[in-house]
């Protein structure tokens, strides 16, 4: 099973779209992009397995596994990157803001449930971590109208 994250990063976090089997799931948030520092820096892009793990402070939630110079990369619940985050994924129902959301237990739910079908079914579940290119685009087109001119009488 397929799960895409399509990322954008600002200053003082990253927002995400998750998407399962091509269907948007969730928002995501996470913390800004520091050359993937450990505990202040979110994931590298790239392609992870994601298993099911189990703890007494998040409960059920989920883990990435291989992730290049980390360890511990989680999917569990949080509303604010920035006070709840060092270098997870949070799962979000709705976006309030950057590297903010809410009702982050009720997407990640949702998740589990997705990938335990998935387990039952002994289907592998992946997920692939990219940047969004329509944000990346549209952000160059206002930085670089040389290069992606607005049309005539056109603007934003």
């Amino acid at each position: 099973m397929e799960w895409v994250l399509q990322r954008s990063y600002f200053k003082t976090g990253t927002l995400g779209a998750l998407f399962v089997n091509g269907k948007f799931n969730c928002f995501t948030i996470e913390l800004s992009w520091r050359e993937n520092r450990r505990n202040v820096s979110c994931i590298p892009e790239g392609r992870y397995e994601v298993k099911p793990r189990i703890s007494n402070k998040f409960g059920n939630h989920l883990i990435l596994v291989d992730v290049p110079q980390r360890s511990l990369i989680l999917l569990h619940p949080a509303n604010d990157a920035l006070g709840e985050l060092q270098g997870c994924i949070a799962p979000v129902s709705e976006l309030s803001g950057i590297a903010r959301g809410l009702h982050s237990r009720r997407a990640l739910e949702r998740l589990l449930v997705i990938h335990r079908d998935a387990v039952e079914r002994q289907e592998a579940v992946y997920l692939t971590v990219t940047y969004n290119a329509h944000e990346y685009l549209r952000t160059l087109s206002k930085t670089h109208p040389a290069v992606f001119p607005h049309p005539a009488g056109g603007g934003d």
